[in-house]
This record gives structure tokens, sequence and C-alpha cells, in this order.
């Protein structure tokens, strides 16, 4: 009697723990951040809620590094405060700054914001009557050579530089919001600003991989995505000169990247740069160098920097798309 009633016990115990093994719960959360939209996907037992969390990396990662905020620590040396005190998160993307610029020879600059600014792409508004004499002044100004980290401050050879992240700033905040996912324990996630992505893990509770489409180059402000891949514990970024672009009063169109040499917005026929990377902000970083360095001059940078895995759209000489994978991109 005893052991048929353990072994009633048992297969009781066994059903009420099937039972409890709850099936894996998709958290999705989204919002506003940086001037565009976010989404968080993870997978957990339970429905989890970290919306106050997110709002408050946010709102700390805004008060360090968002030029469109007078009294972020940016703005306010930007105006010539030499008094403040950056925190992790601006020391953070400020050397990786000084890294990708001597990697790229100076293509990558995030004192380019003047120019940014004067072409009407930046926060502060075009500037009137900008002829090559404007320009050539304003160049002065650029150079992320003549900036350094000390004691925690920002010290500018030059008062009138500005400094400006935004070709980083979104890639490093995903890599942020994944860090702080992983921190919870949580394997499998997805994080998305404004298109720069992260994954790790697996959509568990559909059984298939994290998949992310690349946007096709649409002037008419559509969204359209012809390939698709799988994203495996890696960040992708992409830079289009399709995204935000000016036509001027003669009908010619001009993207919002500021070639960091000439002072010029950049003209090339390049139409989109989707780069693989081990962290979001290596890939949005990334993104925004190569698509400013043209298709040849980016192919021979790519020749030595063979752990980044870049997707090119750009027209030939007869104005048709054309695609070229490298360094082992998925073909999707």
């Amino acid at each position: 009697m005893f052991k048929k009633s353990a072994i009633i016990i048992g297969v009781i115990l066994m059903l009420f723990s099937c039972k409890r093994k709850e099936e894996p719960y998709h958290n999705y959360a989204r919002g506003d951040a940086f001037g565009t939209n976010f989404s968080v996907q993870f997978i957990a037992k339970q429905e989890v809620d970290f919306s106050k969390a997110y709002d408050s990396m946010i709102a700390v990662i805004n008060k360090s590094m968002s030029t469109y905020i007078k009294d972020s620590d940016i703005s306010k040396i930007n105006a010539g405060d030499t008094t403040i005190t950056v925190d992790s998160h601006f020391r953070n993307v400020f050397n990786a700054s000084k890294v990708l610029y001597k990697e790229t020879q100076g293509v990558f600059d995030p004192t380019i914001g003047v120019l940014v600014n004067a072409w009407d792409f930046g926060p502060e508004g075009a500037e009137t009557s900008l002829d090559s004499l404007k320009i050539d002044s304003l160049l002065q100004t650029v150079g992320l050579n003549s900036v350094f980290l000390f004691k925690n401050k920002i010290i500018k050879k030059d008062p009138r530089v500005y400094l400006d992240f935004n070709a980083l700033a979104k890639g490093y905040a995903v890599d942020v919001f994944s860090s702080f996912i992983e921190e919870k324990g949580f394997a499998n996630y997805l994080v998305e600003i404004g298109g720069e992505i992260r994954g790790k893990g697996s959509n568990i509770s559909t059984q298939k991989p994290w998949r992310i489409g690349i946007e096709d180059p649409n002037f008419d402000d559509t969204q359209s995505y012809s390939k698709v891949i799988e994203l495996h514990n890696e960040a992708m970024a992409t830079s289009g000169s399709y995204r935000k672009y000016k036509i001027d009063k003669n009908g010619n169109r001009y993207a919002h990247i500021i070639d960091a040499k000439t002072g010029y917005p950049h003209k090339s026929n390049l139409l989109s740069v989707s780069v693989l990377a081990n962290t979001c902000m290596q890939a949005d970083a990334y993104a925004t160098a190569l698509m400013s360095m043209g298709l040849e001059e980016a192919k021979a940078f790519l020749n030595t920097h063979q752990n980044l895995k870049v997707f090119f759209i750009y027209e030939n000489d007869h104005k048709e798309l054309k695609t070229l994978a490298v360094n082992g991109f998925p073909e999707g």
C-alpha cells in the first residue's frame, strides 16, 4: 500500500511539475527615444516590465550626449563650459570615437557637427550665405585630434570645436539596453533603436533565430525589405544617403553625411551600407565611416578589417541598383 501511494504521489508531483512548467514568455516593449523609436524583445518565464528602467537609461544618455537638449553635458561643452565632468557614457563614446578617428584617418570625425549644422542637418539650423569661404572657416574647427579627455573633463584646443556623437550614440544606446537585459539574466533578446539592432540567442518562443531586414533605399519615405538575414549574437547598423537628405533650390539632392576633409555633403554612388559587428556602437560608427569613404575606398578599408561583415547597395554607371556582400555578410 505504501509503495502504491508513493507511486501515485510521484505521478501527481510529476504531472504538477509538468503543468507548472511554463511556456517561454515573449516580452515586448516599445517607446520613443533619441528622436526615433525603440523596441526591446526578450524571452522569459513570465511577463516582465522594465519600462521605467528603459526611460531612465534614455534620460541619462540624453543628459550626457544629446545635442538637441540645451542643458545636456555635450551642449554645455559645445557652448564653452570647461567645468563639466563627463560620465561613463560620454567617456565610452569619446574613447571609441578616438579609435575610429585614427583607424579611418579622420574620415570618422565627431567634430564635423559644426558643418552638419551649417548644412541644416543638425539642431542649430542652417548657416545663411553658406559659401566656400564660410565652409573653409568652419573646417578650421574640425579635427578630433585637437580634443582630449583629461580627468573626466573635455579639453579643446579650439573653443569653437563642436562635438556631435550622433553617428554612434544610437548604436551605443542599443549596447546599453542589451547589457541591461543580459545583467537581468536573459540570454535571448533583440534590441532595436531607430534601425540599429543587437541580438543574442534566438526567439525560442517560435524556435527560430532572430530575423532582421535590410531596408531598401527608398527616397519616397516608404519602407520595404528585399533582404532578410538571421542575427546570431551580433549587432547591425545601417547608414544610408536615402534616409536624410536635402534638395536645394536647383533640385540637387545632397546627403546628410558631410565629408570631414572638404566640408561638403558626401557625393557618391553608395546608397546604403549595413555593417555586422560585435557591438552596435561599432556597427553604427563603421557604417557611417564606410558611407563617407565611398565604395572603392570602403572596399580597400575592409581588406584590412575583415572582422566587419558589410553589405553595400549602390548605383552603377547606368543608375541600376546593385548589391555587394563583403567579408562573409550573410546572403539571406
